[in-house]
């Protein structure tokens, strides 16, 4: 056989020209159904799976992009303390933030663009799950009240597509301290009479679960996304009993009454512009109706 290798083989690619390098990320592997999926694809259908119907995992940017109107702005947060602890486990905390850094291009967890959906202003925050986890430390925190304050400057709602672990437990204390802050950046919202809508993407937990996420006008999620506090198997080590099938997806919460809807990423912006059109549509106040002309006296 080693006349193959070594003459047959050879005059082929002398015939036809040295083979091509082939890039390693052409396809993408579904990471329910297995199967493999054509990166052009893929990015057509809107990062869902065409044959089993799951949906990936998306950036920050990407959902924004999918939710705003093109020519949409982001905003420059606010700087928060780098390493408030100077935490060290097997590496330093500054270490792994500058790690996240380059890789993702953001200085943290939370992307904050405002633009209009279907022509409707609206301002949008968007997770990056591959920023640490998504983990909600200070920086996440002040980039949720901005994106409070810039709702009630531009009369907008305010739209948070969710995608956390939770806390984020480098910043130990401080992280904690952002539950109670985004709760008082949804109040913002509300107490100006502006819709608040979230909707949480796989995966929703901890922290960011227990704090704001629960506090939308409107909770919508995607197909199969998991949303809760804490893990499946710490809830049956606890309880010690077996956890209902699909317990903590968003179907079960739909069926129980946690979500108000469950919604494709396909009809996602569809949706959000018909709720935003809907709430905005209740704060015009009715017009007046004249009063009659009381009589002339006798």
């Amino acid at each position: 056989m080693n006349w193959i290798s070594e003459w047959a083989l050879p005059k082929i690619k002398t015939l036809f020209g040295a083979a091509r390098e082939v890039p390693e990320n052409l396809w993408h592997q579904c990471s329910a159904c297995q199967q493999m999926v054509f990166h052009r694809d893929l990015e057509r259908n809107l990062h869902v799976c065409t044959h089993c119907g799951h949906h990936e995992r998306v950036g920050a940017r990407t959902r924004i992009d999918l939710t705003l109107d093109e020519g949409w702005q982001g905003i420059e947060l606010p700087k928060a303390p780098a390493d408030p602890l100077r935490f060290r486990d097997q590496r330093r905390y500054n270490d792994r933030l500058r790690d996240a850094q380059a890789k993702s291009g953001m200085d943290d967890a939370v992307v904050v663009g405002h633009g209009t959906i279907d022509g409707q202003p609206a301002v949008a925050a968007a997770f990056e799950f591959s920023f640490m986890g998504g983990s909600m430390g200070a920086g996440v925190g002040e980039a949720l009240v901005a994106a409070a304050r810039l709702a009630v400057l531009q009369d907008a709602p305010l739209i948070v597509f969710t995608a956390s672990g939770g806390a984020r437990m480098q910043e130990g204390a401080v992280s904690l301290m952002q539950m109670p802050r985004t709760v008082i950046a949804t109040r913002m919202v509300k107490e100006a009479g502006l819709p608040f809508i979230v909707v949480l993407c796989d995966p929703t937990t901890g922290g960011v679960t227990a704090s704001f996420a629960m506090l939308g006008d409107i909770q919508i999620a995607e197909p199969g996304a998991m949303i809760g506090f804490a893990g499946a198997r710490v809830i049956e080590s606890t309880v010690r009993e077996k956890l209902p099938e699909g317990f903590q997806r968003a179907e079960y919460l739909l069926a129980h009454g946690i979500l108000d809807m469950v919604v494709k990423r396909s009809e996602m912006r569809a949706t959000l512009a018909q709720v935003i059109s809907l709430l905005r549509v209740a704060d015009i106040p009715p017009p007046a109706t004249p009063q009659a002309a009381l009589p002339a006296p006798a």
